[in-house]
């Protein structure tokens, strides 16, 4: 076994610092949501695999519902000192990985590539970049309970003074195969706008109750407020096909599991395999322009925020997750049904506003011009 190998079995406790007061945010950072998941749960999730998880509160009633360990505030309003201290103090294992909970880009790598410099010539072992050292995307050593302490009673709350106190190696981001975002802290609510891009939701209902002409309408509104959009379509009867007598249709026929048309100006590729909605997001969010907003056409099923149509002649009642419902389009539902708004079918800017307040975005992102598609750029 390498040394490389060796220092990456090294046991390390997960902490996860949660007890600040997001004053910049005006609400819980933990708790905002991204990807249909509150930002601390996608850090537990991400994260779990280690042999333990602590998360350190303010004080008792909101994240014991995430199944980790929990350690709460001795000392109030002095800081993320006193939740290291506290995770320090409870952790089983001599080696704490400690990061903040509103990271959503944090990755379970992130924490192995640290691990690989625990050496027992080092107390506190810090991630920084060209600009910042990152005191809460660190491992940290029992070892250094003893200053913390003393930290503590000097009314010493800098957490970066800590490292002048032990033996310190800081690790730099630069050198390692890791972007920015991973550290990426969420403070402000144009940080959240930026982290919620793209916003993702559905426009589900029955078969004709009008889901593509909703999208259509919807794509507009989007683009007059300066956002790009894409659009998905979920097949649940898996119907389409490439057009009879078409090239593509002779190459498929032929036994081709992808094929693709292009010009100068657009290009489409049909896959024959398996395929989630998730791997279609990603793609999108990683093109060279990714859009602002992905739309996704059906999946009623599915845990995304959606719009449901509900329309009398087709099925007259909802048949969605109320959690996962932004509002109902309909023409026969009563507001008093649901626990959502619900409006006119035509209500096209009625919808569109459910969306942004739904998303909570609308002064960070309605009117910036986010991004331009290259049919604007060229006229």
């Amino acid at each position: 076994m390498s040394d490389i190998e060796e220092m990456v079995r090294i046991p390390v406790t997960v902490g996860i610092i949660a007890g600040g007061k997001s004053s910049r945010m005006g609400r819980n950072k933990a708790l905002l949501k991204l990807e249909n998941e509150t930002i601390i749960r996608r850090t537990v999730k991400e994260l779990g695999g280690f042999s333990e998880v602590l998360i350190s509160a303010a004080e008792k009633g909101e994240y014991e519902s995430l199944g980790t360990g929990m350690v709460y505030d001795e000392h109030t309003d002095i800081g993320p000192i006193e939740g290291i201290y506290q995770v320090l103090k409870a952790a089983k294992n001599d080696y704490v990985f400690l990061c903040a909970a509103d990271m959503p880009f944090i990755k379970k790598e992130l924490v192995d590539y640290l691990i690989q410099f625990i050496s027992g010539d080092y107390d506190c072992i810090v991630i920084a970049d060209e600009e910042h050292i990152h005191p809460l995307c660190a491992i940290y050593s029992k070892r250094a309970l003893p200053a913390l302490e003393e930290m503590i009673e000097a009314g010493e709350y800098r957490i970066r003074r800590l490292f002048k106190r032990v033996n310190t190696k800081f690790v730099s981001l630069g050198l390692s195969c890791f972007d920015k975002k991973v550290v990426k802290n969420v403070n402000t609510r144009a940080e959240y706008a930026e982290a919620l891009r793209p916003l993702i939701f559905c426009v589900s209902g029955y078969s004709d109750s009008g889901k593509t002409g909703l999208i259509c309408r919807l794509i507009n509104e989007f683009k007059k407020e300066g956002l790009c959009c894409a659009a998905i379509k979920h097949d649940g009867h898996d119907s389409f096909s490439d057009l009879p007598g078409s090239d593509t249709e002779l190459f498929t026929r032929s036994g081709a599991v992808c094929t693709t048309v292009f010009s100068d100006s657009r290009f489409m590729t049909h896959y024959i395999r398996k395929t989630t909605v998730e791997e279609h997001i990603k793609r999108l969010k990683g093109a060279d322009v990714p859009p602002d907003v992905i739309i996704i056409e059906g999946m009623k099923r599915s845990a995304y925020p959606k719009v449901e149509l509900v329309r009398r002649v087709i099925h007259p009642k909802s048949e969605c997750d109320p959690e996962t419902l932004i509002c109902v389009a309909s023409d026969c539902i009563s507001p008093d049904e649901m626990s959502v708004k619900v409006l006119d079918l035509n209500d096209t800017r009625g919808i569109f506003d459910c969306i942004i307040d739904y998303f909570d975005v609308r002064d960070v992102l309605i009117g910036q011009n986010i991004c331009e598609n290259e049919t604007d750029k060229n006229n």
